[in-house]
């Protein structure tokens, strides 16, 4: 760290006194700081045309002046009604609020504040919290507030709450529509709704609205996917959840767990799969799988042998006798790997492609090793 350092030096009166000459220092002495004023009626009368700019005003003082007008003090004990999950009060003061000679202007996040409280209260079997979160909502888009991410995620969970899937949906598609991007939660209500409600139509349109949007699924969404198409027996629809959470997921809960049992335990497990199916194309999906599965759907009829196994520490199944085995990532995954890293190649050197188009000329090569990870291993 570079430091600097200056020395200011300031003339003192003695040194002062050493610039003039002889003769001239008792002049210089009795010089006034500032001219007198001629035509001047009252020493303290200020200068009209030079008016005093007012103090800029701090990022604190500024906080202390929101927090204590109308809209803070409100939106303070909304946030108080919102720890204590207390729905009457908060409702008695946003009717205070909006019915008084000077109604308080409510911003988003007091809107937000009585929403959740009433989407909390409605999930509760409260139709009457759910209204009311509505017509909040109503005079929110009247007063032209405009709502954010968050509050279209609670107005879903308020139609999730009254067994109204489609609406929870138009609000997550309404939303995307606006360029306001959806989130996970966003996704929730109306996926869970149509599951609840065993609509494996609608939970596939939710899902295949998420996939465009970039939004991956966790444990919980696929848990519901899966519930649903197994309770409709839709085992071709089943096989591509289960595999699909092979990728996604590392491990799952047992709420999860005891799904999947269910689902291989059930009779449209037993009845789903082929009898004839061919022995060469299931070769070449393990291979072109990375060996750990080939793809092909379910492969033969009859009730499956389901139960709970744990592994030593060979990997080796301690009910079934089989061993574990390691597989490649998946092609589709290997290949944006290779595009990732040739953009991030592409980006840092210039000479990029014309390796690429050596490549493609000399090869294909079945390995690369790359000499700086070699030198730096044999400097190790």
């Amino acid at each position: 760290m570079r430091l600097a350092a200056a020395a200011a030096a300031a003339l003192r009166p003695t040194a002062a006194l050493l610039l003039f000459p002889p003769h001239r220092r008792a002049a210089s002495l009795r010089l006034p700081f500032a001219r007198p004023r001629r035509h001047s009626s009252s020493s303290t009368t200020a200068n009209p045309t030079n008016p005093k700019p007012p103090p800029t005003e701090s990022n604190a003082a500024r906080r202390r002046r929101h927090r204590d007008s109308p809209e803070g003090i409100l939106k303070a004990k909304l946030d108080i009604c919102s720890r204590d999950n207390d729905l009457p009060t908060a409702l008695r003061l946003y009717d205070s609020a909006i019915s008084s000679e000077t109604p308080i202007p409510l911003s988003v996040g007091h809107y937000n504040c009585l929403l959740y409280l009433c989407s909390s209260a409605a999930a509760a079997s409260s139709p009457d919290a759910a209204q009311r979160g509505f017509d909040i909502f109503a005079r929110m888009e009247a007063q032209g507030v405009t709502p954010n991410e968050a509050t279209l995620t609670i107005v879903a969970r308020l139609a999730a709450a009254r067994r109204d899937p489609a609406m929870a949906f138009s609000i997550v598609r309404r939303m995307a529509t606006a360029g306001t991007a959806p989130h996970l939660r966003s996704y929730g209500p109306a996926l869970f709704a149509y599951c609840d409600a065993g609509d494996a139509d609608g939970a596939a349109e939710v899902e295949a609205h998420m996939d465009a949007s970039g939004v991956v699924p966790e444990e919980p969404e696929l848990a519901a996917l899966l519930g649903v198409n197994s309770a409709t027996g839709r085992a071709d629809q089943v096989y591509r959840l289960l595999h699909r959470s092979r990728v996604l997921l590392r491990q799952v809960g047992d709420a999860t767990a005891r799904l999947v049992e269910s689902w291989f335990a059930s009779d449209a497990a037993s009845k789903a799969g082929l009898v004839d199916w061919d022995a060469t194309k299931v070769k070449e999906g393990v291979r072109n799988g990375g060996g750990g599965w080939h793809g092909q759907g379910w492969l033969g009829k009859g009730h499956w042998s389901v139960g709970r196994s744990v592994m030593d520490k060979q990997g080796t199944c301690q009910r079934c006798g089989e061993r574990l085995v390691c597989i490649d990532i998946d092609p589709s995954e290997t290949q944006n790997f290779a595009d990732s890293v040739a953009q991030i190649a592409i980006k840092r050197d210039a000479n990029f492609r014309q390796f690429q188009e050596w490549l493609q000329r000399h090869g294909p090569f079945d390995a690369v090793v790359d000499a700086a990870n070699v030198l730096a291993v044999r400097c190790c």
